[in-house]
């Protein structure tokens, strides 16, 4: 590589890293200032706020009461959030997780709510730091990815963004060299399972047999778990509140079109009926997960089949906010790893960034077009190995 070809490199990474660490100061200082005036985690006589948290929280106090399967009693959980806050507020903030999920809200709700929602976002904030930072090998690139405005979204209602991210990004890097590892990575997916539908299928093209054995027995194992802890009730309440979760959320809306980041949720903004949006994000699913699955078992550099696999991850599922987009970092993080970025990439960031703070003034869903953005990273750099393959008239690739 030339000199001053390296030289413009390290200025353009030097750049990013001063701007990102500007940024991820910014919004540690604006939280503080927030938690200080009572706009954050608590109000100003110390109640909690109505963010996401809460019902985590609740959740888990739930279970520490005896009660596991009363998260997934809408009615009894809003009762009981009501009870934490102290007042009553409209709307729901309704538990939809599965059972597994409850050892972590319980986890949680072994310490005050205060404490609990700060430790949440500081840790797993720590956590996916230390995710993109081993993927790519620099801490710079930790910086780039915590000054995503998504990032900021999902610290200030104190969601799983960073902790989805960190679960299927580790999995992905320690994939070759530690298949077992990785598929206990996924396996702990069960948590979240609308990010995990695609990977068995990729695990399997890619014939990473031990790998999808490791996720089949830690995800059955976690199921195991919490039925030996909960019982049956919460499995019960779980499945049964499935329909009412795709009433309310999905069909009738209550959140927000808007808000929703997923092909489903463009349809419906734009005013489609609900079967049409269906039909419309079946369609354009089930051509990146084919994409992605063709992806994996191609030959070719498992940079690329990381990228494809985290986009396809976060673009299939039709329930998906802008708080969940800290994964969109990994596809960027995994390219990086494989090469340096040139300035049509570091376009793309900032392209990603821009819209994502334009989300943040106007609420739009957005979600699906970043996904095609860093899809069509993932296309050009296929695209620029192919050639390369056949300049140098070999069949194999280096993986790098």
């Amino acid at each position: 590589m030339a000199l001053g070809a390296r030289s413009k490199e390290v200025n353009r990474e030097t750049a990013a890293a001063i701007v990102s660490a500007g940024v991820v100061a910014a919004y540690a200082l604006l939280l503080a200032l927030r938690f200080v005036r009572g706009q954050w985690v608590l109000d100003e006589r110390g109640r909690p706020i109505i963010v996401d948290f809460l019902e985590v929280w609740t959740a888990g106090l739930s279970v520490r009461n005896g009660n596991p399967s009363g998260p997934y009693d809408w009615m009894a959980h809003h009762a009981a959030q009501v009870s934490v806050v102290g007042h009553a507020f409209p709307g729901f903030l309704g538990w939809l997780y599965p059972p597994p999920a409850l050892f972590l809200a319980a986890g949680l709700a072994a310490m005050p709510y205060a404490a609990a929602f700060i430790f949440w976002v500081v840790a797993t904030a720590a956590l996916y730091s230390a995710a993109i930072w081993k993927i790519t090998g620099r801490p710079a690139a930790a910086l780039v990815a915590l000054a995503m405005p998504a990032a900021f979204g999902n610290a200030s209602v104190g969601q799983n963004g960073f902790f989805t991210a960190s679960i299927l990004g580790l999995g992905l890097l320690a994939l070759k060299e530690r298949p077992r590892l990785a598929g206990t990575y996924v396996g702990l997916l069960a948590y979240k399972p609308q990010f995990a539908v695609l990977l068995p299928l990729a695990l399997a093209f890619g014939r990473n047999w031990r790998s999808l054995g490791a996720a089949v027995v830690v995800a059955v194992l976690l199921m195991g778990l919490s039925l030996a802890a909960f019982g049956t009730a919460p499995f019960v309440g779980f499945f049964h509140s499935l329909p009412m979760t795709a009433r309310t959320i999905l069909e009738h809306g209550t959140a927000g079109f808007a808000k929703l980041q997923s092909v489903y949720g463009c349809a419906r903004w734009l005013g489609a009926d609900g079967r049409t949006a269906y039909v419309a994000h079946g369609c354009a699913a089930l051509v990146v997960a084919i994409s992605s699955i063709w992806l994996w078992s191609r030959d070719c550099p498992f940079a690329l089949k990381a990228s494809g696999l985290a986009i396809a991850a976060i673009f299939v599922t039709p329930y998906v906010y802008m708080y969940d987009f800290p994964v969109l970092a990994l596809p960027f993080a995994f390219l990086f790893r494989a090469r340096h970025f040139d300035n049509l990439e570091w376009g793309a960031v900032i392209v990603l960034n821009a819209a994502m703070a334009f989300y943040v003034w106007r609420a739009v869903p957005i979600g699906p077009m970043l996904a095609l953005l860093a899809g069509a990273l993932v296309l050009r750099r296929y695209l620029e190995h192919k050639r390369d393959v056949l300049r140098s008239g070999s069949a194999g690739c280096v993986v790098p």
